[in-house]
């Protein structure tokens, strides 16, 4: 797989089968190519952008989310998943896992929002969307996680010392520092090698990742 960071919380993801998918599309280019499959975490707008969602969208994009933003989904055919299911299409796995906040009230766990598993090739990326750190992370530890993208501006999710203890908590093989509200990500790579220097930290810019 080879991963682009698009900016904010916005990934794409490009499989060596030639699939395309989007992870909460935001403030798109105009020439992005189209979409095969697109993940929305919630219903923010940062995450569910509806112009940015039609500007990839072709006749046959599989638009997913969690089943409590169904609403939001249908405007493109989309589909709701439960929490913990595995939706598998062309050799990839899709699955919704929890996200939330505790300390902060921006996501709380009743609305029932999502992070994002994607395994294709024997490979797995954990977009961990808008949340805190939370006990469901130690869990993940056990997937072996290849990539893990995480918030860690602090706005309304982690901040740098958060983020990086959840980084730990996760134990993927790579970090990649998001939503970041502009602050300089080294600060979370200097400190997640002081806590973890096994876990090796990507700062994507121009540059894409392959795994």
């Amino acid at each position: 797989m080879e991963i682009f960071f698009l900016g904010h919380a916005a990934f794409k993801i490009k499989t060596e089968n030639g699939k395309v998918i989007y992870l909460d599309p935001y403030q798109l280019g105009g020439n992005e190519e189209k979409a095969d499959i697109v993940v929305a975490s919630h219903s923010h707008f940062d995450h569910f952008s509806k112009g940015d969602i039609q500007k990839i969208v072709k006749d046959d994009t599989l638009v997913l989310g969690p089943e409590s933003i169904s609403k939001n989904l249908k405007r493109f055919d989309g589909k709701g998943l439960k929490m913990g299911e595995v939706f598998e299409v062309d050799d990839i796995k899709i699955e919704l896992v929890p996200s939330y906040t505790i300390k902060k009230p921006t996501h709380p766990k009743s609305n029932e929002w999502t992070g994002t598993i994607i395994e294709y090739g024997g490979k797995t990326v954990y977009h961990l969307a808008d949340t805190e750190r939370i006990p469901e992370m130690k869990d993940l530890a056990k997937r072996n996680i290849t990539v893990a993208l995480v918030p860690c501006g602090g706005t309304y999710t982690m901040d740098m010392e958060e983020s990086t203890d959840a980084t730990v908590d996760i134990k993927p093989e790579i970090a990649v520092p998001c939503h970041s509200w502009d602050k300089d990500l080294n600060e979370f790579k200097d400190l997640l090698g002081k806590k973890d220097p096994n876990i090796k930290v990507e700062i994507l810019k121009i540059q894409s990742l392959k795994i």
